[in-house]
């Protein structure tokens, strides 16, 4: 089902904003000394530099490869009509508990500053084993917030095993954010012609949801789901894909088969593709992205962009020539290591555009720190006596600019958090 006009959801999504602010939640992080070993600034990344040449921008470049219809034809066929994503939130019957009802330990996760104004920590029996990477709401499906009559908030878990990896996503209900529910769907990929599907095996690293497109970011490429093809399971079991005369998915009630992936053909060269965000503040709406490398590496991350299509024909995909290559259209090189967040927006009334990185704690820290950064210098927030950078999450994780609400989303251990932009502007500032 595709997602209604824009009139009828503005109405609703400006009656929602003063809901949406409410009261901020006074949250102290239970870490309140940073000692003087962090208070150095030796990992400031300093400028952006820009890559303009040919070569630097060819190793960037996204091959699509999309699934057959006729294979999704016959998924479909055999699981049944999909359904979508007001059927798996109809479902949900599992709880978030709010900042209030977390653990002392649970909230230690949370940013020192900005501290929090939304904290909300998981089902920990239904995520035991599971690990969060990434987060994406229906503020990046849409302008105003709706998805339909909802509003949701997508986050993403990987699980490895000897033998086996799972990706799933949790919807969580947004309509209340006093009393969060979600449930979860299966990421899998069509196999045998559609006749059966297999897990997502890759660990996620990033997502967007755009449009009616969901996009996710693994080591091995960029998968893409529909919304509007969430499939039911029919049988209870461990296995994933056809049993029997039925479907199973590791215990999920739900599937999300992909439509298509991307691979970057630039060999060697290539980055390993982490973190993702929605740009709107560009035009074409783009895609973000930024390399993976170890937190501690002393080698150089690339941030880099795509256009999303403007073919009414192609949906929340991304721009391709005829070839079905997408380009980069700007790229840079940080200084920056573990960067595990990535946001870029452009300030309102200028013409310089602010890229906001999110990163990993190193071996000898405990919190991560969040960085503002342009072509012209780098700033962290800071915190404690020693004035030290690292401020943010414990794990630092995705972010996702929720825009009709001005929130940051973000996820850190087993916390789900927001803090409003502006919060963190002051921050650097």
């Amino acid at each position: 089902m595709k997602h209604r006009g824009r009139h009828r959801r503005r109405k609703q999504g400006r009656a929602a904003r003063a809901f949406l602010a409410g009261t901020a939640l006074a949250l102290t992080a239970a870490a309140t000394m940073i000692s003087a070993s962090q208070a150095t600034v030796g990992d400031n990344p300093g400028a952006l530099e820009p890559l303009t040449r040919a070569a630097d921008t060819r190793a960037l470049r996204l091959q699509e490869q999309l699934v057959p219809q006729a294979t999704l034809d016959e998924l479909a066929s055999g699981m049944g009509k999909p359904v979508g994503v007001r059927a798996v939130l109809e479902s949900a019957d599992r709880s978030l508990r709010t900042a209030s009802e977390c653990t002392a330990t649970e909230r230690t996760a949370l940013p020192v500053a900005p501290t929090a104004t939304r904290a909300y920590c998981w089902d920990a029996a239904d995520t035991r084993a599971w690990r969060a990477g990434a987060v994406t709401t229906s503020g990046d499906a849409d302008d105003d917030g709706w998805w339909n009559d909802n509003r949701v908030l997508l986050s993403g878990w990987s699980q490895s095993t000897a033998d086996r990896g799972l990706a799933r996503v949790s919807f969580v209900d947004a309509g209340n954010l006093a009393r969060l529910r979600y449930a979860s769907a299966l990421l899998v990929v069509p196999v045998d012609g559609g006749r059966d599907y297999r897990a997502l095996t890759s660990r996620l690293s990033g997502m967007v949801w755009y449009q009616d497109k969901l996009l996710v970011t693994t080591a091995d490429g960029l998968y893409v789901y529909d919304m509007n093809r969430v499939q039911r399971t029919t049988v209870d079991s461990a296995a994933v894909g056809r049993v029997g005369a039925g479907w199973s998915a590791h215990g999920n009630r739900f599937v999300l088969p992909a439509i298509g992936s991307y691979r970057l053909t630039g060999g060697s060269a290539a980055p390993r593709l982490g973190a993702i965000s929605l740009d709107r503040s560009t035009a074409p709406d783009s895609l973000v992205a930024g390399e993976r490398t170890a937190a501690d590496s002393d080698r150089h991350a690339r941030l880099w962009r795509y256009d999303f299509s403007t073919d009414p024909a192609r949906p929340g995909l991304p721009a391709t020539d005829a070839t079905g290559s997408a380009h980069a259209v700007e790229a840079y090189e940080t200084e920056a290591s573990g960067i595990r967040g990535l946001l870029s927006h452009r300030a309102t009334g200028t013409d310089r555009t602010d890229w906001y990185l999110g990163r990993a704690p190193g071996a000898t820290d405990r919190h991560g720190s969040l960085w503002r950064q342009d072509t012209e210098g780098a700033e962290a927030t800071r915190c404690g006596s020693e004035e030290a950078p690292r401020c943010w999450g414990v794990q630092a994780g995705p972010l996702s600019y929720w825009e009709s609400t001005g929130e940051v989303w973000s996820q850190s251990g087993q916390m789900l958090f927001a803090v409003p932009l502006e919060s963190i502007d002051r921050a650097l500032d």
